[in-house]
């Protein structure tokens, strides 16, 4: 079977089908990639991969347009990659180097690309609902014809920010389609045992919105309701709750081996069942792509991740005086007249006692 006739039934064209395989397999292989950077103390702080998540990441910022707004939690890296920003300056923040797409000032929680509209990137558990309804509604005040796209976990449907910031969209008629991702788990608590109303797209009847849940882990189902439900944004000012259901594959963070919460039985499952990209390869197979083309996608992707690091690794740390830089707009007044670049109480450079902590 030839691959044009093979892909004339199919949701999208197979150009555009192995695209996104090729970003879902960039995704995973940047994640495996940083796990082992982390491991070797290379990053800092917390690192959350969102491997096994990878048809609801690229599937749904797939259906944005170019000067639509993005915002995300804390599992970013798969979101920035999709969003176009390159890996070398994805991998030099997570190192905290001054190439990174934050400039070394986020790390892995705190991705941040203004000129592509990724805003991040929030580590405060339902922090960027409130971010993403103001950005939707400064939208609405400039009339501007863009949408918003605002993901979080559904730990984060349990907090204050959700209700307030769905009410407020609701009320006010905002362009944003906030996307679930429902990996079954918020932290090592499972949504049943956290939720009254596990099945998240049903708490947008509350607000009188549209609410659906797609499986998560087929990209075409992602891709299409992404699509639908941010033209309806852009075009009818229409705000949505959009729930993806899926599974990580790792633990919550590189920290957490996942295992005291589910079993090894349960991983294997959605491993073999359910994996993403697996379903995507046995699509383009069936469609006339060759073994071959695919595993060269894969070699790829493995040498643009290893560029990455180089990259990374190669990049100059920010320089230490420069560490408040930012932090207050130009021409602030007031009590933000005496901030210098080093110090809120006035020094010029930042200073270490070799001796503290001794």
């Amino acid at each position: 079977m030839s691959g044009t006739a093979a892909t004339e039934n199919l949701p999208v064209g197979i150009d555009e089908r192995r695209e996104l395989f090729t970003k879902m397999v960039e995704s995973r292989l940047f994640e495996e990639e940083a796990e082992r950077q982390y491991k070797a103390a290379k990053i800092g702080g917390y690192c959350h991969l969102s491997s096994g998540q990878e048809a609801a990441t690229v599937g749904s910022v797939a259906a944005l347009e170019d000067d639509d707004y993005l915002v995300t939690g804390y599992r970013c890296h798969g979101f920035a990659l999709a969003r176009g920003i390159p890996p070398g300056e994805v991998m030099a923040e997570l190192f905290g180097r001054q190439d990174g797409c934050a400039h070394g000032r986020g790390g892995s929680m705190h991705l941040l690309d203004v000129k592509r509209r990724f805003y991040g990137g929030w580590g405060i558990v339902a922090g960027q609902l409130p971010i993403a309804t103001g950005l939707a509604l400064g939208l609405v005040r400039q009339s501007e014809p863009q949408a918003v796209l605002c993901e979080l976990g559904e730990g984060a449907v349990n907090m204050g920010a959700w209700h307030e910031s769905l009410n407020l969209a609701a009320v006010w008629n905002l362009p944003v389609v906030f996307l679930v991702i429902n990996n079954i788990y918020g932290m090592g608590t499972s949504v049943d045992r956290a939720s009254a109303e596990p099945e998240v797209f049903r708490r947008a009847a509350a607000y009188r919105m549209t609410g659906e849940r797609v499986d998560g882990n087929d990209v075409d189902e992602v891709l299409e309701a992404s699509h639908r439900l941010l033209a309806e944004a852009r075009e009818e000012r229409r705000p949505a709750v959009l729930e993806a259901l899926t599974y990580r594959h790792r633990g919550h963070s590189v920290a957490d081996a996942g295992l005291a919460y589910r079993s090894r039985e349960e991983v294997t499952h959605w491993r073999e069942e359910s994996d993403p990209i697996r379903r995507q390869r046995e699509i383009l197979l069936e469609a006339g792509i060759s073994e071959n083309d695919l595993r060269a996608v894969e070699e790829a992707a493995r040498k643009t991740t290893l560029e990455a690091v180089a990259f990374a690794d190669s990049s100059p740390e920010p320089p230490v005086d420069r560490l408040a830089t930012g932090m207050y707009a130009p021409g602030s007044a007031g009590q933000f007249e005496r901030m210098r670049p080093g110090s809120a109480f006035g020094e010029e450079a930042l200073t270490f006692d070799a001796g503290l902590g001794q």
